[in-house]
């Protein structure tokens, strides 16, 4: 009745692909998957086919320990992702789709140069799409227990869009964790915001420029994206501020931020329309500063990554004419998961409660080290430069 996964493709064994910790764990939770693809409602022939027949990819799993968000320095980050091709590619898709963008913008609300900044961040505007077999991917953190549960979730979703769309297996291709089509959305939020943009009748995030655009612009107006505000700016910060007010808990009206001393990068005064900003220093206090609006919150819906809805602002602003950042971020070594741990393990040590160590400074951790740091004398901005390390007894 339900077929046995190939192991031809978990044996193979390249630099990139390599055996799981059992290739019979592997098989039987695909016949799991299989069972809970019957309770979906998912025809036989797709569970059948589709399903049984997924492989193993244990660089997936690599990747999945690996995301830069959580692993790079902010530098290195930004550098790689708001360049200068993709200002001037941008610029030029602007025009390009000029004709569509404004649709969407009446439509849906979104400047056209987010849109761009979104494609330009997450395919180079559709020049590179991933080439990992969707299904295969899903299958594969589906069936490793971090996060099981959501990857089985979208794996299901995903094969319920290869039913309704009648997508061939071998196109359904993206990034190693299961996200697709030019702007790669995961199959959750394929499901829930593509939409038909060319009017052919199928939601086509592959092929389709226009169903891709549409659907992402669709997507962050669902998401709660607000008319007539940008995602946030560069701010320059006054001599001798308090770090206390770091961070989402710390929100203040621009009124409230104008007040602190904060200005617009080039030293013009803050504007002071009726908005909330978050104080974001993604390289510490010896970087650039940028207060986050609630435009920027949605971007992180997207990505729930800082950097990202960073790099993904300041790429819409220069694609609309805006200059580079006015304080440029500093060289720094990427930060070691273990040595995170070491210093979360040390702030619990010493009464400064973040959690369970797990090597990523969250917000728990933050908050903990500025309070460590503010205790020792330091720059309280709760980033883990060499200071603190030294400071703290971590080589």
């Amino acid at each position: 009745m339900i077929k046995n996964v190939p192991l031809a493709s978990v044996l193979f064994v390249s630099s990139l692909w390599a055996l799981p910790a059992s290739a019979d764990d592997f098989a039987t939770c695909v016949v799991n998957l299989q069972e809970k693809a019957q309770q979906e409602g998912l025809s036989k022939e797709t569970i059948d086919n589709a399903l049984a027949n997924v492989n193993y990819v244990s660089r997936v799993i690599e990747l999945d320990k690996k995301q830069p968000e959580f692993s790079q320095t902010f530098d290195n980050y930004f550098s790689k992702r708001v360049t200068d091709w993709r200002v001037s590619q941008g610029r030029k898709m602007l025009r390009e789709h000029k004709v569509l963008l404004e649709k969407l913008q009446d439509t849906y609300g979104i400047p056209p140069q987010y849109l761009m900044a979104f494609w330009g961040l997450e395919t180079n505007f559709g020049s590179y799409k991933g080439k990992m077999p969707v299904l295969d991917s899903l299958a594969t953190l589906a069936c490793d227990p971090r996060r099981s549960k959501y990857f089985t979730g979208e794996l299901m979703k995903a094969l319920k869009l290869k039913e309704k769309y009648d997508f061939d297996v071998s196109t359904m291709v993206g990034s190693w964790a299961g996200a697709m089509g030019h702007t790669q959305f995961m199959p959750s939020a394929y499901t829930h915001y593509a939409v038909d943009g060319d009017g052919d009748g199928k939601a086509d995030l592959w092929n389709s420029t226009a169903d891709a655009l549409s659907s992402a612009a669709n997507f962050l107006n669902q998401l709660g994206w607000q008319r007539d505000e940008r995602w946030g700016r560069e701010v320059r910060l006054p001599a001798n501020f308090n770090y206390d007010y770091l961070g989402k808990s710390k929100a203040q009206g621009l009124t409230e931020w104008k007040q602190l001393g904060l200005t617009q990068s080039n030293g013009a005064a803050l504007s002071t329309p009726d908005m909330t900003a978050t104080l974001y220093l993604p390289a510490g206090h010896t970087g650039p500063a940028f207060l986050g609006y609630k435009n920027f919150d949605v971007i992180m819906r997207w990505n729930r990554s800082e950097f990202y809805a960073i790099a993904v602002g300041h790429l819409a602003d220069r694609i609309n004419g805006g200059v580079g950042l006015a304080i440029a971020p500093p060289k720094q070594d990427n930060l070691n998961r273990s040595r995170v741990k070491a210093l979360q393990t040390k702030l619990n040590d010493k009464g400064f409660d973040v959690g369970k160590p797990d090597g990523v400074m969250g917000r728990n951790s933050k908050s903990g080290l500025r309070a460590y740091q503010q205790s020792v004398g330091l720059v309280a901005d709760g980033f883990p430069d060499e200071a603190t390390f030294k400071a703290i007894g971590i080589n």
